[in-house]
């Protein structure tokens, strides 16, 4: 069998062609994407500055819902202070040491700040350079409250070494000058205070944290990390502390980093869907064009008494063997399209470049299973009908086509084409990101419906234009309105396949840029500041800001915002449901710079232990005004809030905001982020800010609407992730598209020669193909433009509240322009060069 197959696949090397570039695509995009989702299960990130301790406890940042995957938070919790006591007492263990961290930073003599690598957390007592590895010092430790010790990293940048004075920024204090006591030779390792200092300033010796520290590390004897471990996890086993060793410690040292990884699975699972849809139809056609060019071979191997089975098999094998070949490259270059892809991440800042991806034989594993069986299904659902068909019959018909249109086949496109319709519906009901992902998953549903419907549907039209042909018609016009009747399954799978191109640019890409829209009004319409006060730099604003600023001239309203993230458990039609989100920090007097559109109660309600929640939210999860909801916030802490307002612009502003009297405590900074600033409007109060701004270190004052129009910068994860995957997906459709037009010309040689035996000339034929390549894009681009046209009318309504989508004016012209472009090039030069062979020689064996 294997024999046969190879031996036939050497006289169909187009149609195969086509067959390896769709599974070498398949490949790359398949592997790819199993790469981003092992890398959000399995990714590790380096120990860092816990690399000196054998056994690291600290809280557990992970939530862990059953039957579901992990949820990483990324506020960083505390760990009891007199647990480092109890475990210094175990065996093996000698040396303990208890970590706090706190927002610092530290300025040049020019006043700038010297950038450090997590400012949020670059403060520490000086016993935490018990966790570095090999870290020595030049100078000594801090031995007063006046006195500090920095990094190698920011000494240099600094221009400070030991016995400078310098000035540090800490905790949301003023700049304070201190002497530098040693530099410590170790990349961003951060400032080093005492220990007494460091407690203080990060409020550990009073408030909701005191008595706490953020994590404990242990050194042991040489070899017992693990024993030790095992000890520790015993001692702590009544507790909700982790304990990590060897590579996990990385996950405890941020864990603001390794929340990443649940965007990492976000996002291979939002790719996984378009993915494998795409994939499986461009494979099933290319395996369909291939196997009708052999419906000949496969009939006569019928004739000479080859079961049903047999030939169903011979045509999997030969489709397997040309599936191997290419699947190797494929996964080869998935894997370098995934470290691309990450790269691409990390500088739109959608993850931090300290997370790396895991690369392991398992995707391409995985990929080859996928593939492998796609194939086998494909191309045994394609010789089906050959195989099941009388010997003499089915040599009959190996040179034409049934006569009528499977029936099943197409109830089941009509099927198919009426739930993308009903899928369409989708964003009528919820105006969110994953309800306008509904409206691409209905354009590509509709579009395989077309494939299955498309037979029927081109055979019909065919015959509306036979009817309508006058008796002068030119011989290459009723040439190609005949094949367009007596072909109608080949031509619907062109037309079905260019379709899908015009249905997914569309749908992907105006649905992509309706959500960007609509975010945008969100935040432009919601937000009544003009003004953006923040210090990244710092880590954090310093606490007396938000007075100094409320002080300015000019100044009508001052409000500290912040964010976090929120697990939310809820009930969904009787089943337990889990949703992460990031949640807004917001103080009572947040409506003076920022309008929710709040439906009912009032932001002026959030105090104590309060939430404001979108109308999506209160709808879908019952959290209905004055109801208590059950949280998880940022640090692990579980809460029960009431709802106080429920506001319509969840889109722009997230679908729930907490209060900052819940929040306080449970962020791993403690301090504001930002404070939007509503001012008087006039150029004196823009001034007054400015010089507030320029005469602190580290403040940076920024318009809150830039008048960008709401690029890709401001677009969630998601959004900007599926606008750059349509570049790739689209890359794989149009390549795989091209070569199904040219096997598929290629294969009618021997039509060609009869029709120049009898009498065509070349250029009737040249002329017959261009008006057959004017009907397939014409039929194309009306099919694809009706499929898109509900789901995006819907979007527009939805989102937008008007009838049409957001988006490129020149997205439609252009996609037009590609498609007829494509269709004429791919048919045109393959017919040009069967007319240099010689009819005889495309009719012999």
């Amino acid at each position: 069998m294997w024999y046969f197959a190879v031996r036939m696949a050497r006289h169909r090397v187009a149609a195969l062609v086509a067959v390896a570039c769709a599974v070498l695509g398949g490949a790359v995009l398949v592997t790819g994407t199993g790469v981003l989702a092992e890398s959000g299960l399995r990714s590790q990130l380096p120990a860092g500055r816990l690399a000196g301790a054998d056994v690291v406890v600290s809280a557990d940042q992970t939530f862990r819902p059953g039957g579901d995957l992990p949820i990483a938070l990324p506020e960083r919790g505390t760990v009891p202070a007199q647990v480092a006591d109890r475990l210094g007492e175990l065996p093996a263990v000698t040396d303990v040491i208890s970590d706090v961290s706190f927002p610092a930073a530290l300025l040049d003599g020019d006043g700038g700040v010297v950038p450090g690598e997590d400012p949020k957390t670059a403060g520490h007592g000086w016993s935490s350079t018990g966790l570095l590895q090999d870290a020595p010092v030049d100078g000594r430790k801090p031995e007063g409250s006046g006195e500090v010790a920095v990094d190698r990293e920011m000494a240099a940048a600094a221009g400070v070494r030991a016995g400078d004075r310098v000035e540090v920024v800490a905790a949301g204090r003023d700049a304070a000058e201190y002497r530098v006591s040693g530099v410590v030779d170790a990349p961003g390792a951060g400032v080093f205070f005492t220990d007494a200092t460091a407690g203080r300033l990060a409020g550990r010796d009073s408030g909701a944290r005191a008595g706490t520290v953020d994590l404990i590390g242990l050194r042991t004897e040489t070899g017992a990390a693990d024993s030790v471990a095992r000890a520790v996890r015993e001692q702590l086993r009544d507790t909700e502390l982790v304990v990590a060793t060897g590579e996990d410690r990385g996950d405890l040292a941020a864990p603001d980093a390794v929340a990443s990884r649940t965007l990492l699975i976000l996002l291979a699972g939002s790719l996984a869907g378009i993915v494998v849809l795409i994939t499986g139809f461009v494979m099933a056609g290319a395996l369909g064009v291939a196997i009708a060019g052999q419906r000949r071979e496969l009939a006569l191997m019928r004739a000479v008494g080859a079961t049903p089975k047999q030939i169903r098999r011979l045509a999997a094998s030969q489709a397997t063997v040309i599936a191997a070949v290419a699947l190797v490259p494929g996964a080869a270059l998935g894997y370098l399209l995934a470290g691309q892809f990450r790269q691409q991440l990390v500088e739109r800042g959608v993850l931090p470049d300290a997370l790396p991806l895991t690369f392991s034989p398992l995707p391409a594993l995985a990929t080859a299973l996928l593939l492998a069986a796609a194939v086998q299904l494909s191309a045994r659902g394609a010789a089906w009908r050959t195989s099941r068909l009388p010997a003499t019959e089915a040599v009959a018909e190996s040179r034409s086509e049934p006569r009528e249109p499977s029936r099943i086949r197409t109830r089941s496109g009509l099927l198919l084409i009426l739930a993308a319709t009903t899928l369409s519906v989708v964003p009528l009901l919820s105006r969110t990101v994953l309800g306008a992902a509904a409206t691409s998953m209905a354009g590509v549903i509709g579009a395989i419906g077309l494939a299955l419907v498309g037979p029927a549907l081109v055979k019909r039209v065919g015959d509306t234009l036979a009817r309508r042909l006058r008796p002068g018609t030119d011989a290459p016009t009723w040439l190609a309105v005949a094949n367009v009747r007596g072909y109608a399954l080949r031509i619907a799978g062109i037309v079905s396949t260019l379709a899908m191109a015009v249905v997914f640019v569309l749908t992907y890409t105006l649905a992509q840029t309706t959500v960007m829209t609509a975010t945008s009004d969100d935040v432009r319409t919601g937000t009544l500041a003009q003004q953006r006060l923040t210090a990244p730099a710092l880590g954090a604003l310093p606490a007396d800001t938000l007075d100094a600023v409320r002080e300015t001239s000019g100044v009508r309203a001052a409000a500290p915002v912040g964010s976090t993230t929120v697990v939310w458990p809820y009930k969904l039609l009787g089943e337990d449901e889990v949703e992460a989100s990031s949640a807004m920090i917001l103080p009572p007097d947040s409506w003076s710079v920022l309008d929710l559109d709040v439906r009912f109660g009032s932001l002026a309600g959030l105090t104590g232990d309060t939430v404001a929640v979108s109308s999506d939210v209160a709808r879908s999860r019952g959290a209905g005004l004055g109801q208590r909801v059950g949280l998880i916030l940022g640090d692990s802490t579980r809460v029960t809030a009431q709802v106080v307002a429920i506001y319509d612009r969840g889109l722009g502003f997230g679908p729930v905001a907490l209060s900052r009297d819940l929040a306080a405590g449970h962020t791993t900074t403690g301090l504001d982020e930002s404070i939007l600033v509503r001012t008087d409007g006039t150029e004196a109060a823009q001034r007054e800010l400015a010089a507030l701004a320029g005469s602190r270190p580290g403040l940076t004052l920024e318009p809150t609407d830039p008048g960008t129009g709401g690029g890709l910068s401001e677009a969630p994860p998601e959004v900007w992730v599926n606008l750059a995957t349509i570049v790739v997906l689209l890359g794989y459709l149009l390549l795989s598209i091209a070569n199904k037009l040219v096997a598929t010309t290629v294969q009618r040689r021997a039509e060609i020669a009869t029709l120049r035996l009898n009498g065509t000339t070349p250029r009737q034929i040249r002329t017959m193909m261009r008006r057959e390549a004017a009907v397939i894009g014409a039929a194309a681009l009306t099919a694809g433009l009706a499929l898109a046209a509900i789901p995006l009318t819907l979007l527009g309504i939805g989102f937008l509240d008007r009838p049409w989508p957001a988006g490129p004016v020149w997205l439609l012209p252009a996609t037009a322009l590609t498609i007829i472009s494509l269709a004429f090039v791919t048919i045109e030069l393959p017919t040009r060069r069967a007319l240099r062979t010689a009819p005889a020689e495309a009719l012999g064996p």
